[in-house]
């Protein structure tokens, strides 16, 4: 069985021969042409992608400089492995090749093992990047297909539940307190499914840079941060607003921000020190103002330490620490849409977090560069 196939472009069509019996002893598939136009002709029509492309450096109609642009436009060839074999050892041509992406550079004359050490080499580590690739694409989508499971059939099953029941409604049967329960029911979940809905769409504009683009237009001077807040302890907290602890430094200066997005990034905070808060402990909100900077800090006092190593994971898309072990609410995109926020407020965050609580601090500098 081959160990790949390798795209070989050289215009000397007797090196171009040595250069494939070399390879196809080494038990690799061939194919070859003789300029950069052949080449991309090849790589266009050509059943099996290359998994390493060779290419000459001096060659008519097409050099091996510009088939190495045309090649690394593509999306679909960019992560292809390329070697140059060349006559030329200049310092400038190396320079080069290794700016557009080359990953090798082999002087002529070569050898036949110096080649196959190139090719098996960069075969073997596209091989492990590749892999590395689809295990986190695996373990994402695993925490999508767990969400989606678990966020979006939760909050379903109580809207339908609940217009179940209200279906059949019978005033003489149902007193006016069942009745708002089952009302208060699908409204619940029908937020619930609302604000996943919502965290979803805006994890993907900040993403593609719609979030970026749109908080270019529509920031402005805010002058109460307080009213930010209450507003986002609003959504997060209906019947449990005793839970929050809100204080705000008086006189803070007016911060160049997006309101729409400040508020999610200090609802997003709040919910998650809720979730991890117990049953007895306060979340505190406090707002103040550092040098340049206005400091927004979300305390809890759960028991949960995150460990160290995990700091940095949970700022990631869908990531929930033993979410099997512990089925916590939530999406585990609540830090994540913080992080594309406070990076588009061009500020910071951090977190602290030991056996007796979790701190998150988000700095968000009062004036905007231009």
């Amino acid at each position: 069985m081959a160990k790949g196939t390798i795209l070989v472009v050289e215009d000397d069509i007797h090196l171009l021969s040595g250069i494939r019996e070399i390879l196809e002893l080494g038990n690799y598939n061939v194919l070859t042409a003789q300029n950069g136009v052949q080449g991309l002709e090849k790589l266009e029509t050509s059943d099996a992608q290359p998994d390493v492309i060779v290419s000459d450096i001096m060659m008519p109609h097409m050099d091996g400089f510009t088939f190495l642009t045309e090649v690394r436009e593509k999306d679909q060839w960019v992560n292809i492995p390329f070697i140059f074999l060349t006559a030329k050892g200049e310092k400038a041509d190396v320079q080069r090749g290794n700016i557009l992406g080359a990953d090798v550079y082999l002087k002529k004359p070569f050898d036949a093992e110096d080649l196959l050490v190139a090719v098996d080499s960069r075969l073997a580590r596209f091989e492990k990047i590749n892999q590395v690739n689809q295990d986190t694409i695996s373990q994402i989508k695993r925490r999508i297909l767990v969400t989606l499971n678990h966020e979006l059939r939760t909050p379903l099953t109580l809207v339908v539940a609940y217009a179940d029941l209200l279906k059949d409604f019978d005033p003489d049967n149902m007193t006016n307190t069942e009745l708002i329960t089952f009302l208060k029911g699908v409204n619940s979940g029908a937020t619930r499914l609302r604000r996943l809905i919502e965290n979803f769409i805006l994890l993907v504009e900040i993403e593609e840079g719609d979030a970026a683009k749109t908080f270019q237009w529509r920031k402005y001077p805010i002058e109460s941060l307080k009213d930010i807040a209450v507003d986002a302890s609003r959504q997060i907290l209906e019947q449990e607003a005793d839970k929050l602890s809100i204080t705000c430094q008086d006189d803070l200066p007016k911060i160049t921000a997006d309101r729409e997005f400040l508020t999610v990034i200090v609802r997003e905070l709040i919910d998650n020190g809720v979730k991890f808060s117990g049953d007895v402990t306060t979340v505190s909100v406090d707002i103040t103002a550092i040098d340049d900077h206005i400091q927004i800090t979300v305390a809890d006092g759960g028991t949960r330490k995150i460990p160290a190593e995990e700091i940095e994971n949970i700022w990631q898309p869908f990531y929930q620490i033993n979410r099997e072990l512990y089925e916590d609410q939530g999406s585990g995109s609540g830090l994540a849409i913080v992080d594309g926020l406070v990076q588009i407020h061009n500020g910071s965050r951090s977190i602290i977090s030991t056996d007796k609580g979790t701190t998150v601090t988000v700095k968000l500098p009062v004036e905007q560069p231009a």
